[in-house]
């Protein structure tokens, strides 16, 4: 195994008693965790030790991964005359460069190039640099990509960490809710204290893979800031079965401050990779899209199965790296059956959707596929016989119709569901339009 352990840390700036003045000492839990994971950082010894920061400069629609030979930083603008000077390991950013080029995976060096360390890296480095002085980083910002896309991108760190011949540990640093106290800087919300809770489970668990899971509108609500970090660390470590441990966990100043130890302890026998079994209907839409790209021919299907057979409106919906690549579909179906429903909508969510640029070759494997299965819907007499969970929604007046899926990300409410689909279908909030309600079956 070249990812040696991985470790979940914060990045208060008072824990450092030149900042902390005495402050510092009401998180002592978290200074004896800080403290014993850079011992152990230590007796590793890695070649490499990759961080990823929530607070290195960063893109909405880019991961940055910070070029360059060295990096230079200090405390001063905390009033602590600490400095630091860390060497990057610029053959692997290279060599981690190159297979996002090949990938035409959104991250590289191309964003800021500021060897200005931010306090996200100085406050582990400067816990680890106590026992480890020589040391090579790798410096990661995270983004405003989905979550999703967080974990593939660790997914592909890790395959550019198996390609080389070094060794590695992984530091995610970021902080948990900033809204546990009443009388916090930040104040107290429901899903800050919930999220923390949430957090410290999925690592009890060892199931990590589950941090991709939050919604995005709980995740703003509970002012989180170290989560992507800490999904990118989950996506590396993907392959492995994991020993988690949890060492330390405040909330002293109403911001949440864990510290945890990420072990793996031997390769997972099922991965994604290994057992790519996908549902036939997915199945189904993914060979069009093949056949069409290589023969620019719809797909014939001469032996349709008996689960398929059924006619139905069909929406076919294609995300890359987490954000939407197309979506089109029928309400009522349009073909002889909920197979060439399939077919025809793959094609045209893949190559006609007016939002995208048609689809290229090399994308193909990067494509989540859902297929959603319509019921015939049924008009609505009340606004209590929705749930966005459970029904999808159409809006109707005169000649103009809006649709919404359920089970949307962000789509919490009747209300939201309700006004997206007014303005899909640029209808007026106080027209006398109609609601019709059906559900789906999701195929993914």
């Amino acid at each position: 195994m070249k990812l040696k352990a991985g470790y979940v840390v914060p990045h208060p700036p008072l824990i450092i008693p030149q900042i902390g003045k005495g402050e510092e000492l009401k998180i002592g839990k978290t200074i004896e965790a800080y403290d014993s994971i850079a011992k152990e950082i230590a007796m590793i010894n890695p070649d490499t030790i990759i961080v990823v920061s929530t607070h290195a400069k960063s893109y909405y629609d880019y991961i940055n991964i910070f070029p360059g030979k060295k990096a230079f930083g200090s405390f001063r603008n905390y009033g602590a005359d600490i400095r630091f000077e860390v060497n990057y390991d610029n053959d692997f950013i290279n060599a981690l460069c190159a297979l996002m080029e090949e990938r035409n995976f959104p991250a590289g060096k191309d964003g800021c190039k500021d060897d200005v360390l931010d306090h996200g890296t100085m406050i582990p480095l400067y816990f680890i640099q106590k026992y480890l002085k020589d040391i090579k980083i790798v410096r990661i910002s995270i983004s405003g990509h989905s979550l999703e896309t967080h974990y593939l991108f660790g997914q592909m760190l890790y395959q550019a960490v198996e390609a080389t011949d070094k060794s590695f540990v992984f530091v995610a640093s970021g902080d948990l809710s900033h809204k546990l106290l009443k009388d916090g800087p930040y104040g107290v919300s429901n899903e800050g204290v919930d999220f923390d809770k949430r957090f410290l489970e999925i690592l009890e668990s060892t199931q990590l893979e589950k941090l991709k899971n939050f919604d995005e509108g709980f995740l703003k609500k509970a002012a989180e800031c170290g989560l992507r970090s800490f999904v990118v660390m989950s996506g590396a470590f993907d392959k492995y079965n994991l020993d988690v441990e949890t060492l330390s966990y405040e909330a002293t100043f109403g911001v949440g401050y864990a510290v945890a130890r990420i072990k793996p302890l031997s390769k997972k026998q099922n991965t994604r990779e290994n057992n790519n079994e996908e549902d036939s209907f997915v199945k189904l839409a993914r060979e069009t899209i093949e056949f069409y790209l290589n023969t620019n021919k719809e797909l014939e299907l001469n032996d349709i199965p008996d689960n398929m057979k059924d006619k139905a409106g069909v929406f076919v919906s294609l995300k890359k790296f987490g954000q939407l690549r197309g979506c089109i579909g029928t309400v009522f179906p349009t073909t002889t059956s909920i197979a060439n429903e399939i077919v025809q909508n793959a094609i045209s969510a893949a190559f006609n959707d007016p939002r995208f640029m048609p689809l290229k070759a090399h994308e193909l494997k990067y494509l989540e596929i859902n297929v959603d299965v319509l019921d015939k819907p049924v008009k609505v007499n009340s606004l209590d016989e929705l749930d966005p969970l459970i029904y999808g929604v159409i809006v109707e007046f005169n000649n103009k119709s809006g649709l919404l899926l359920p089970n949307l990300e962000g789509v919490e409410t009747v209300k939201e569901q309700i006004d997206i689909a007014l303005k899909k279908a640029r209808i007026a909030p106080d027209a006398n339009y109609i609601i019709k309600k059906f559900k789906v079956t999701r195929h993914k």
